[in-house]
């Protein structure tokens, strides 16, 4: 029963759904940021198909990548966006402690927060954009990952900066053995995930779970261009299957030539397979988010519900940097 409650406080919480849960006590806290991950789950899934919709109806990546995650500011009424930018101001300002939770408090937002909402969101619309056919999973990931920071976060020993709010309902209610567990099975996942799809880029052609070695949509038998190359890098799933070319056998040597120069400019990416780069990924981003975990603890005290929402977008961030270095 207070899973069930957990659940319901972590989707009222950290989305627009009307999830009302009453009486809340720090048991049913400690159930919803240990859940978290699951509704990053939901998030994930519902972007990564306004993505996936918006390559399809024939959209550039950057502007599928702009929906994207415009959906997510809406599915979350731009909660953790709000979080980045206060934390931000606040260890900008270099105030004490108190001083800078009141700047934290305040309604505006500072130069610091803008430029830290400035920074972020070119990253992580670059990054997505740059992902090639994996960036729906890339997204995925990071959205459940960013939830997963929220159950490190509110584990037991990590104090809250003040007396109230939503810091103060969720620091410390999640045991050791519950975060751990949670990451194992976010990490197992995007693992399986990437395992899935990339079998599925072998077998059927799905155009948005596999490097672009893999990814040419076409006939197994017919090996892809260097438009088709760079169709898929781009993520254009549907353009490749129309610029999938045969071999002409006496151009074989220019082509040679052709991949070995491509292969000195792609660095690593394509390199690592889906099935590690996406656990990989996680795994930064949560190294990220720890290390501004403790910088806001030894700069406020503990935590606030804005510090919680700048880990999430801080996480999701490197997420689909890393992505789009490795995949």
């Amino acid at each position: 029963m207070s899973a069930f409650r957990g659940l319901g406080l972590a989707l009222g919480t950290l989305t627009v759904l009307p999830a009302h849960v009453a009486d809340v006590d720090r048991r049913t806290a400690g159930s919803a940021m240990t859940l978290a991950p699951l509704v990053g789950l939901l998030l994930g899934l519902i972007s990564a198909a306004v993505f996936t919709a918006a390559v399809f109806l024939g959209t550039e990546p950057l502007l599928a990548t702009v929906l994207a995650l415009g959906s997510l500011a809406v599915l979350t009424r731009g909660l953790h966006l709000d979080g980045l930018a206060d934390l931000a101001d606040g260890l900008g300002s270099g105030k004490a402690p108190r001083e800078a939770l009141e700047v934290m408090r305040r309604s505006d937002i500072g130069p610091f927060g803008v430029m830290a909402l400035a920074f972020t969101l070119l990253a992580q619309a670059a990054a997505l954009a740059e992902s090639g056919p994996a960036a729906p999973l890339a997204l995925i990931t990071a959205c459940v990952t960013g939830r997963l920071t929220l159950t490190w976060a509110c584990r037991e020993g990590v104090p809250a900066a003040r007396p109230e709010g939503l810091g103060a309902m969720v620091a410390g209610t999640v045991g050791r053995g519950a975060a751990l567990t949670a990451t194992a099975l976010v990490l197992g996942g995007a693992a399986l995930g990437g395992l899935t799809c990339q079998a599925g880029a072998l077998v059927g052609g799905y155009p948005y779970c596999a490097p672009a070695e893999i990814a040419y949509y076409g006939a197994a038998d017919a090996p892809a261009s260097a438009r088709a190359t760079e169709a898929a890098r781009s993520g254009l799933g549907v353009q490749a299957v129309v610029t999938v070319e045969p071999v002409d056998p006496m151009k074989t040597d220019s082509m040679k030539t052709d991949s070995a120069e491509t292969a000195d400019t792609i660095g690593i990416a394509g390199l690592v397979p889906v099935w590690a780069a996406l656990p990989a990924a996680a795994l930064a981003g949560l190294v990220a988010a720890w290390l501004l975990r403790r910088r806001a603890v030894r700069r406020l005290g503990g935590i606030t519900g804005d510090v919680l929402g700048a880990l999430v977008e801080t996480a999701a961030a490197t997420v689909l940097v890393v992505c789009a270095i490795l995949l």
